[in-house]
């Protein structure tokens, strides 16, 4: 990804429009008149206003979709041998009903298992075979073309920092524009609230960046 100049987007002047609006902390639990509006989804952004980019710092909202963290349908994968035929460069398991991705080490001595955000709709989910790519500590961020034709008003840019919607760190996987990362809005996990990608506390993908290599084996269910 080229480097640019650092945009004029934060996360800081969202709230500040909205503390001026009167938004307070019931602003961001319910629809509200005049939301901004995510053209990747389709569903409205809670607590920004228009222009904000999809994950920085903001909820997303579907009447249709049931976005309480997930408790009920929790499914613990202590072995991995159903999904994978070995655990060469290691094995990421995420299970989107659980909401929450599985780690193993190729030797089997680390064992792992993390609470996830999961894609805020089933159009914007993907299951199957992937891998790590790339691996990007401080990672920064660019909207698809997809979202940029839709919101030409969103910034080109998001460099690392509180107000990136990638968190800390970010895994690359082999899907374009897929990615497992952190990031800095902790309501998100636990709920359907991507618009595609896997989200971790940043504490969480700190630790799984250093456990995972380029290569490890990923399986998305």
């Amino acid at each position: 990804m080229t480097t640019k100049p650092a945009s004029s987007f934060s996360r800081r002047s969202f709230l500040a429009s909205g503390a001026a609006l009167g938004v307070g902390a019931a602003g961001l639990a319910a629809p509200a008149l005049a939301q901004a509006i995510d053209p990747y989804t389709g569903q409205p952004l809670q607590g920004a206003p228009a222009g904000a980019t999809p994950d920085a710092g903001v909820v997303q909202y579907d009447s249709a979709q049931d976005s309480r963290r997930n408790i009920s349908s929790f499914r613990m994968h202590a072995d991995w041998r159903p999904y994978f035929d070995n655990l060469t460069n290691g094995a990421v398991l995420v299970d989107l009903t659980s909401r929450a991705l599985t780690y193993w080490s190729e030797d089997e001595s680390v064992f792992r298992l993390y609470p996830t955000s999961i894609p805020v709709s089933e159009d914007l989910t993907r299951r199957g075979r992937t891998e790590i790519i790339k691996k990007v500590e401080g990672p920064s961020w660019s909207p698809t073309p997809e979202m940029k034709q839709r919101n030409p008003e969103w910034p080109d840019f998001v460099p690392p920092g509180p107000d990136n919607p990638l968190g800390t760190h970010a895994l690359w996987l082999s899907w374009q524009y897929y990615r497992i990362h952190g990031t800095h809005d902790t309501r998100k996990i636990g709920r359907k609230s991507s618009n595609g990608c896997i989200g971790l506390y940043n504490e969480h993908i700190k630790e799984l960046f250093t456990l995972t290599t380029v290569g490890t084996q990923v399986l998305l269910i």
